[in-house]
């Protein structure tokens, strides 16, 4: 009986490790599957953290009021939907990190650059977004996914903590404020091949993709 005791915590021992070690992993930012477009890399999947890179957690708001009340505090949130969690601005702007070592939440300078690689704001979208038809809603316009950005339409937290067009939009934020109570955005839709800029309010809930940082080497003569 002591032999199997032993054997059951040594293999709940070994599981721990392994959880522990995956976790360390995607902090670390060394598990990520990433794509080249252009000269960026580009993570292929929505950031799916609920720390932040120091190892403090990123509140939770799960409810309407918990949602609204982290707004009212200028305090990062996060939320879980149907394809992955959806940050405040607060939690992007966040000085301890919301995106893992070696990487970072793009500028809105940096979605420029991106979309003008993919053909400009008219046709990006299309090359952006997954063509799963189980994702998005139909018609998912001149969906390509040729990038291999691989967009999901996760949608958008808005007014009073409702969330909308799940299906119907990828909603992104980029790091950089427009005004003293929003933030830049990118925006997919199913029914046209563009990328939209536009600024939403800070407290808004969207999917985050982070860009790689820039390594400059020295080269010595």
């Amino acid at each position: 009986m002591r032999n199997n005791h032993k054997k059951m915590y040594g293999l709940l021992l070994f599981i721990v490790t392994l959880m522990t070690s995956a976790s360390n992993l995607w902090a670390s930012g060394a598990d990520v599957n990433s794509v080249l477009i252009g000269n960026q890399v580009w993570m292929q999947e929505n950031l799916d953290v609920s720390h932040y890179r120091n190892g403090d957690p990123i509140r939770y708001a799960g409810s309407n009021k918990e949602w609204l009340d982290a707004a009212s505090k200028g305090e990062g949130a996060w939320c879980y939907e149907k394809y992955g969690r959806l940050y405040n601005w607060y939690a992007v702007n966040d000085p301890r990190g919301l995106a893992p070592t070696g990487w970072h939440v793009p500028s809105d300078q940096e979605w420029k650059t991106l979309t003008d690689v993919l053909g400009g704001e008219a046709a990006a979208g299309g090359k952006m977004k997954s063509t799963s038809s189980a994702l998005w809603n139909t018609p998912n316009i001149s969906a390509t996914n040729s990038s291999y950005f691989s967009a999901l339409p996760a949608g958008l937290r808005g007014d009073g903590g409702k969330v909308y067009f799940v299906g119907e939009s990828a909603y992104y934020w980029s790091s950089s404020e427009a005004t003293a109570k929003s933030a830049w955005y990118r925006v997919l839709n199913y029914h046209n091949a563009s990328t939209v800029r536009s600024g939403e309010d800070k407290e808004d809930g969207m999917s985050v993709r982070c860009v790689k940082d820039l390594v400059v080497r020295c080269v010595k003569n």
